[in-house]
């Protein structure tokens, strides 16, 4: 590891992940001839060692101690080849870590790396709308962590609004992660595997469920028994007298037997509990050297720690129980197990382990994950220079944005759109509501999911792809993605007015809410969508959110009555060229002023 703590690179970031790069490569290759070379020097060994048993069994006067030369020699060599390819192993990772980067650099990342699959099946008012998890989504775009409980609390971050306070912090702390390339590099390249790892819920269910070996004493009574074995089983090899010997083993199988369900229930259910506890170790020793400048960093190195033992001491430990009870697998550790009462030791250790450190296992794991999920935000941050934090402030709910655009498109496709809902110095007449009008595939959908997926990263702590964001706390309910069910046997206007029911339920509660209705209530006829929708409307400007609207259907762009003044009309529009429909995805003032639907059947060759 290195102890270079903060680098500060002095070109841009792809730059210098391009040097890195280039740097590991070359790294890679150098240990592949090394390792040619000691492949050749290994098989020489052998020769040498042939060659001096052979001097040996037709020479006399030959000592055997000339045999230990090449033996040592060649265990050496394979000692120095393991730490060769670990290097070599690390060097190839730290390789594939800046090239991931630059391809999240060149908009090349879609199809790399975890995509919070795990996360997609919950129920949830915005997740799948406006793709924070699976294929091509934010989770894929963001996600650094080696850890699950790195993704469950990135995961948790994207699906929920955190207080303006603790969003203030995250920006501090993921600032001074930025540009700690090494930090981050160190991260990505420890443990034996590059999938995230350790299993939170085992783990800390294992770490905090009662003691099964009550009685402590017994423990050192154990010791005692199998001290006593060795002794009875020297005293039978020097003097013949084996009588002790089988004593001390008819009463260490008694023990064995009194205590073998309890031992065996404080390992049940380990498999996954006590897995990666290398890696949890290293990831814990590399962020405890870091020195942090930031005050929410440094309090949450400071909680890495228990009993004045640091956290991946106190892992190492444990991993070194685990790797005892492992070895009862091997059979002539199984012939020791009751002279020794290797498995009975091994069990009170692990009890003595999770009576000293159990109680801190879940906060650990809560620490390291947000540490990765900041890791990973600031990762985002250094690779988007030009992406700003949004700026809070109090009030009524608004969100005002220059030049947003959406960023999950690659920079070249996202058309960016000043957007201003709510109240805003720079707006004489807030509107509550935004309701855009326009054609099919005129770019509707995009520009909510765009709000959307900003309000999303500004409300995890993230920098957003804009010029500048101004808003309020907000949390999203959206309704634009919705289909009909054949398993659950509903129609999409039955899930779609279902979907409205949970979002108009969520503007009761804080902080205020941000909707995003995409073609709302498209399901039912023309006079039940003019009503509905002015029900739904009406209600969630009485629940003081704020939000968008689209619609191709202009007669809602006439909604009347008292509404009128809490809604802005605006519309996207396209051009018609030499028969090519052509769009420019730019928001203008006012209601949409002509269709394009009747042009685009013609266009594709229908006689209407």
């Amino acid at each position: 590891m290195r102890d270079n703590h903060h680098v500060q690179p002095s070109t841009t970031p792809a730059a210098e992940y391009s040097q890195r790069q280039q740097a590991r490569e070359r790294r890679v290759a150098q240990l592949d001839q090394r390792h040619i070379r000691l492949g050749y020097l290994r098989l020489l060994t052998i020769g040498f060692g042939l060659v001096l048993l052979w001097w040996f069994f037709t020479r006399s006067g030959v000592s055997a101690l000339w045999l230990t030369l090449p033996v040592l020699l060649f265990f050496s060599l394979v000692i120095y080849h393991a730490r060769l390819v670990r290097q070599r192993t690390q060097a190839d990772r730290a390789a594939e870590v800046y090239r991931r980067g630059l391809a999240r650099i060149e908009d090349r990342w879609i199809g790399m790396g975890p995509q919070g699959e795990r996360f997609a099946d919950v129920p949830h008012l915005y997740a799948s709308d406006l793709d924070i998890f699976g294929p091509a989504s934010l989770f894929q775009l963001l996600s650094t962590a080696r850890t699950r409980m790195g993704e469950d609390t990135l995961a948790r971050w994207l699906l929920g609004p955190a207080p303006v306070a603790d969003l203030l912090q995250r920006h501090a702390a993921i600032t001074d992660l930025r540009d700690r390339l090494d930090l981050r590099e160190d991260m990505a390249i420890l443990g034996a595997d590059l999938n995230p790892g350790v299993h939170p819920e085992a783990l800390t269910a294992w770490a905090e469920s009662p003691r099964l070996l009550d009685h402590p004493r017994r423990r050192w009574l154990a010791l005692a028994f199998a001290l006593l074995a060795v002794a009875a089983a020297i005293l039978w090899a020097t003097l013949g007298i084996r009588i002790p010997f089988f004593l001390i083993l008819l009463l260490e199988g008694a023990i064995t037997v009194l205590l073998h369900r309890r031992v065996q229930q404080v390992f049940h259910g380990t498999e996954h509990a006590l897995q990666d506890l290398q890696l949890l170790s290293s990831l814990f020793a590399r962020l405890q050297q870091e020195r942090f400048e930031a005050v929410p960093l440094q309090a949450l190195q400071q909680t890495l720690s228990s009993h004045h033992l640091p956290v991946s001491r106190a892992i190492t430990q444990l991993d070194s129980i685990v790797q005892h009870i492992y070895s009862l697998d091997n059979f002539f550790v199984r012939l020791l197990d009751i002279p020794l009462l290797y498995s009975v030791q091994a069990a009170y250790a692990a009890e003595a382990w999770r009576s000293e450190h159990g109680a801190a296992v879940r906060h650990w794991l809560d620490t390291l994950g947000q540490l990765e999920a900041l890791l990973a935000l600031a990762t985002y941050t250094n690779e988007h220079h030009a992406y700003p934090f949004p700026q809070f402030f109090s009030g009524p709910p608004a969100f005002h944005a220059r030049q947003l655009g959406h960023p999950l498109l690659p920079e070249a496709r996202s058309v960016r759109n000043d957007i201003t809902i709510g109240h805003h110095p720079s707006s004489p007449l807030p509107s509550s509501v935004l309701l855009i009008s326009g054609s099919n595939m005129s770019g509707k959908s995009t520009l909510m999911r765009a709000v959307g997926i900003n309000t999303v990263l500004a409300m995890a702590g993230a920098p957003v792809r804009a010029h500048a964001l101004q808003l309020t706390p907000l949390q999203v309910g959206a309704s634009i993605l919705i289909n009909d069910s054949l398993q659950q046997g509903s129609s999409r206007f039955y899930a779609e007015i279902t979907r409205l029911r949970h979002i108009c339920d969520l503007a009761i509660q804080s902080p205020p809410l941000l909707f995003l209705l995409d073609e709302l209530l498209q399901g039912t006829n023309s006079k039940d969508r003019l009503t509905g929708a002015e029900g739904v409307v009406r209600t969630l400007i009485e629940r003081s959110a704020i939000g968008i609207i689209s619609t191709h259907d202009l007669a809602l762009t006439h909604l009347g009555g008292t509404l009128a003044q809490h809604i802005h009309n605006m519309h996207l529009q396209e051009q018609i060229e030499a028969g090519e429909m052509k769009f420019d995805y730019q928001l203008r003032e006012g209601v949409v002023t002509k269709s394009n639907g009747i042009e685009l059947m013609r266009l594709i060759g229908l006689d209407v």
